[in-house]
């Protein structure tokens, strides 16, 4: 049997919205409404959707980084212990960061400049007192080697890197305590695209090298089909639809994973796109639409939609989706697209 390793259950985010003098509570952002999800050791799981559909959120919460409002986050530590995360102090925590990190969106931003590569990659080896002195250095140096950069380089700052060589520098600092699962938070999106094809393939051999487990954020459906194994779709703080990364972009079961995957370029230039585009923008969080958050937006959206909420469905074998009519419609997937 397959190791689950994280398992989401019913997770909430809501942020409270406050207005007048007394800073009283008038509404929620709903930014994650109800997300459930598991995933296998050495797994990686693609998150996608667009920006505002609350997959960073949603990375911040399995990491503690934000207090969930509701829901279970089980965790399984590496002595085989299950830990609901959602509902432990930051106390408790602690040991349990050494196993799980995450690779931030912006590979400068989240870089301490005033540090040296050398500093900030052994931070996370100091305040867990894993290493020091020379045995520090060698660690260092061996974490830039296995990111394919050169350890006489340690004593240089962040700007004078680029843009790929900063991502692992971040990526080195990610492993340094010897993770077992890491939440890649759109790690290549603000890499060119040369770049990013160096990234993916080192996340990817290192994957395979050290039994990585990944939760990948991403909004390009091309870079999750090459680094996942499943997919789950968001949209307005919700999972829509979840599937092996393959299925679900060839047979897709809800209408926007549908228009997501029709804006996936082929690979020939040839040929010609039956591209979907939706109207309008995405919803609010802190005022979703009623019944399905999608039918404003939707090609298919009937009266059922404007009234009552789909729920997550097995419709197939290992194929969830939140539609009233997955069962029904014939959607085109990646492979109707390059025939189109």
């Amino acid at each position: 049997m397959e190791e689950t390793l994280l398992e989401v259950n019913d997770l909430k985010q809501w942020f409270p919205i406050r207005k007048g003098f007394l800073q009283r509570i008038v509404g929620h952002v709903k930014a994650v409404d109800g997300v459930s999800f598991a995933i296998n050791r050495n797994e990686a799981l693609g998150l996608v959707g667009e920006s505002g559909s609350g997959k960073t959120t949603v990375g911040r919460a399995v990491l503690r980084l934000y207090d969930p409002t509701a829901g279970e986050i089980w965790y399984t530590s590496s002595d085989g212990e299950r830990i609901d995360i959602a509902n432990i102090d930051q106390a408790d925590m602690k040991p349990l960061r050494k196993e799980m990190r995450m690779i931030f969106q912006d590979p400068f931003s989240s870089l301490n400049p005033r540090l040296t590569v050398k500093d900030l990659i052994g931070e996370p080896l100091i305040i867990h007192k894993e290493a020091s002195g020379r045995q520090l250095e060698d660690r260092v140096s061996d974490l830039m080697t296995a990111v394919g950069l050169d350890p006489n380089y340690m004593r240089r700052y962040p700007h004078e890197f680029s843009g790929g060589q900063r991502q692992r520098i971040g990526l080195a600092r990610t492993l340094a305590l010897r993770p077992r699962l890491i939440i890649a938070d759109e790690p290549v999106s603000a890499l060119d695209v040369s770049i990013q094809a160096q990234v993916l393939n080192l996340l990817q051999e290192l994957k395979d090298e050290l039994g990585l487990t990944y939760l990948f954020i991403a909004h390009d459906l091309s870079v999750v089909e090459h680094m996942c194994d499943r997919i789950a779709v968001m949209y307005v703080g919700r999972l829509v639809e979840i599937a092996d990364s393959d299925t679900l972009l060839r047979r897709p079961l809800h209408p926007y994973t549908e228009a997501l995957v029709s804006a996936i370029p082929p690979a020939d230039p040839e040929i010609k796109l039956n591209r979907i585009i939706l109207e309008g923008d995405i919803p609010s969080p802190a005022n979703p639409p009623s019944g399905c958050v999608f039918h404003p937006r939707c090609l298919y959206a009937q009266e059922q939609c404007t009234q009552e909420e789909p729920h997550l469905e097995e419709i197939e074998p290992g194929h969830f989706a939140s539609c009233h009519f997955a069962s029904e419609l014939t959607l085109q997937g990646i492979g109707d697209v390059e025939r189109a």
